[in-house]
């Protein structure tokens, strides 16, 4: 149970549709949420989140003077306010255009129009984000997991190595590739590995096959994080051998049910 509920949710609504504003706000108070600023533009969202930070940034994807993915990656980049929860709502469906918002680590992207569930859900998991609850094993303490990250984007290892170490998990060492992976896992012990599919280089799949192959370790749970939409690449990386297998963006619950799996019921 979150000691916080989404009546007490701060949340500030960048959308340069005035239209869009009172729908959205409307839909937002419908689900609880009482706290909600409304501004257009990029700049004006910076402003505010510098003077009175929110729990949750709501964005559409294109604004007079920036794109969402600019605003977040400009949030990102400022230390004090690099955790700030981001929500993305959209119609726009490339690929491409998403894949800086996913690495960077978003709550939730929703489709213009959303269905009221998805949004409960995405403002579930804000509460999550703020308020998270420690993992807890019957195998291992999660105090003392080690844990290998791997992932080539700096936002994205430290969103997620934010989210493992909410979870109450005590060791993340964290290696932008798949080679620096390999140097780590011939040289120290870990309980997991969570890796990004798409690297240069090495990706995860390929380290995936060098840990269980080269490396000769098939008892050590494999997580692949990763936006990856192609059903036949996801096929190949599931034979690779790994052990699971999460979205971007993810969910804290998912995370904390997933490594359950991995960890307890595979002993």
């Amino acid at each position: 149970m979150f000691s916080v509920n989404e009546a007490e949710l701060s949340i500030l609504l960048v959308e340069p549709s005035s239209t869009q504003l009172k729908i959205i706000m409307r839909q937002l108070q419908q689900a609880g949420v009482n706290k909600i600023d409304g501004v257009e533009s990029g700049a004006e969202a910076l402003d505010i989140i510098q003077k009175y930070p929110p729990d949750l940034v709501i964005s559409a994807m294109y604004l007079p003077d920036m794109t969402a993915a600019d605003l977040l990656l400009q949030i990102r980049n400022d230390e004090q306010h690099q955790n700030c929860n981001f929500m993305l709502i959209s119609s726009e469906t490339d690929f491409n255009t998403l894949e800086p918002l996913r690495q960077a680590g978003v709550v939730a992207i929703l489709p213009k129009p959303f269905a009221p569930v998805d949004l409960q859900r995405a403002l579930r998991t804000t509460l999550d984000f703020l308020d998270p609850q420690e993992l807890t094993l019957e195998s291992y303490d999660a105090a003392n997991l080690r844990v290998l990250l791997v992932d080539d984007s700096l936002t994205a290892r430290n969103h997620i190595g934010r989210v493992l170490q909410d979870l109450g998990i005590g060791y993340v060492a964290k290696a932008e590739s798949g080679d620096a992976a390999i140097n780590l896992l011939q040289e120290d012990d870990f309980d997991l590995v969570i890796t990004d599919l798409n690297m240069p280089g090495m990706d995860g799949q390929a380290l995936t096959q060098y840990i269980r192959n080269e490396l000769g370790n098939s008892f050590i749970p494999v997580l692949m994080v990763t936006s990856e939409q192609n059903e036949t690449r996801l096929g190949q990386v599931q034979q690779a051998g790994i052990s699971a297998l999460l979205d971007k963006p993810f969910e804290p619950q998912s995370i904390r049910e997933t490594l359950h799996r991995v960890l307890d019921e595979s002993i």
